[in-house]
C-alpha cells in the first residue's frame, strides 16, 4: 500500500455529537455506500462507559450517517479483550442501538473457524501470524469509531490503530493457540499492533474526543475533557494527531517523550505505507471557531517534535 503524499484530520466542536458526526461525515467526502455491506468496529473492550468504550450516541450518529447512505447491510463486529462481549456490547447499549439503526451486531468469539482469516508472520513480528475477523476483510466498506485514551499495558495509546486488536482473534479455534498473549508479553507490542492495521480496511475513523484519559487506560484513567471530535480517512495521521491532543493536556512519559512519528506504534504504521509518513503531510483542519485554537496548540506540538 503506497503512503498517501497528505492526509487531512477533521477537527470539529462536540457540544453536539450529532451535528459534528454529520458534519465530519460530510466533510471526509466518503464515496457512496449505496447497496454495499458495511462493517463498523466500535471500541466496546470493557464494560466502562465512555471514554472507556464507544459513547451510544456517537455510535448512533455513525449508524444513523451509515445507514441514511444506503448501506445494503450494517454489522457491528466486535471482540472484548476485558470481558464477555455479548454482555459488554448489551450493558453498553450498543445491541440496542444497533437493533434501532437496522445494524446486525456480530461477537466475533462466536465466529466458526472459517469466518476468521489467517495471516502468515512473513515480515511481522507476530511468530505465528494471527486471525483476523473476515467480517472486516470482506465488507464493501469498513467505519470506525475509537476513543482517546492512553494504555498502561503496553500500547502507550489507545487510539485508532490499536482499536484494530478487538478485530483479532484471541485465540485460534483450532489450537487454542493465544493470540493475546504473546501480543501483550511482547516487547514489540506496538510493532504488532501496527501490522494488524495493514489487514483491516478502514475508509473512515471518527474519533471520540470529548473526554479522554490521558493517563492509565484503556478503561479507567487520568480524564481530560477536550470536547472535540476528529475523523480522517488516514488513521496514521489520526492518531499523529491524537497523540498531539493528549500531549497538550500532559500525558504519560511514554506519550509525553520524542518525536510523535518516531514512536514504535506510529512509526511501524507509517512504515507500512498505512498511512502518512511525517507531520508534514499531515493537515489539521478546523471546522469551527470553537476547534481552532486546540487544533494551532496540536500543530504546534506537532512541528515541534517533526
Amino acid at each position: 500500500m503506497a503512503s498517501p503524499a497528505a492526509s487531512e484530520v477533521y477537527i470539529i466542536d462536540a457540544s453536539d455529537r450529532y451535528h459534528a458526526v454529520k458534519a465530519l461525515w460530510h466533510e471526509v467526502g466518503l464515496p457512496s455506500l449505496d447497496g454495499k455491506d458495511v462493517a463498523v468496529k466500535a471500541n466496546f473492550n470493557s464494560d466502562d462507559p465512555f471514554p472507556a468504550t464507544t459513547h451510544p450516541d456517537t455510535l448512533e450518529g455513525i449508524l444513523g450517517q451509515v445507514r441514511d447512505a444506503g448501506a445494503r447491510t450494517i454489522r457491528l463486529g466486535e471482540r472484548s479483550g476485558m470481558g464477555e462481549t455479548r454482555a459488554v456490547l448489551k450493558n453498553r447499549g450498543a445491541v440496542g442501538i444497533a437493533a434501532r439503526m437496522g445494524a446486525e451486531v456480530v461477537a466475533l468469539d462466536d465466529l466458526p473457524p472459517e469466518g476468521w482469516e489467517a495471516v502468515p508472520p512473513d515480515g511481522l513480528h507476530w511468530e505465528r501470524g494471527f486471525l483476523i475477523a473476515r467480517l472486516f476483510r470482506e465488507a464493501d466498506a469498513v467505519v470506525q469509531t475509537c476513543c482517546l485514551k492512553t494504555h498502561r499495558f503496553g500500547g502507550h495509546v489507545s487510539l485508532s490503530l490499536k482499536n484494530q486488536v478487538g478485530a483479532v482473534a484471541k485465540r485460534n479455534p483450532e489450537n487454542g493457540y493465544n493470540y493475546m498473549a504473546e501480543l501483550h508479553a511482547s516487547p514489540h507490542q506496538r510493532r504488532m499492533i501496527a501490522e494488524i492495521n495493514q489487514f483491516f480496511p478502514c475508509d473512515i475513523t471518527i474519533m471520540d474526543a470529548t473526554e479522554g484519559f490521558s493517563s492509565g487506560g484503556p478503561e479507567k484513567g487520568g480524564l481530560i475533557a477536550p470536547n472535540v471530535i476528529l475523523a480522517s480517512t488516514d488513521r496514521v495521521a489520526l492518531d499523529a494527531a491524537g497523540i498531539a491532543l493528549l500531549r497538550s493536556y500532559g500525558s504519560t512519559p511514554e506519550v509525553m517523550r520524542g518525536r510523535i512519528f518516531a514512536m514504535d506504534l506510529i512509526a511501524r504504521a507509517a512504515e507500512l505505507g498505512i498511512g502518512v509518513r511525517s507531520a508534514q503531510d499531515l493537515r489539521l483542519v478546523a471546522l469551527d471557531q470553537e476547534s481552532k485554537d486546540l487544533a494551532f496548540d496540536m500543530r504546534r506540538i506537532l512541528d515541534e517534535t517533526a
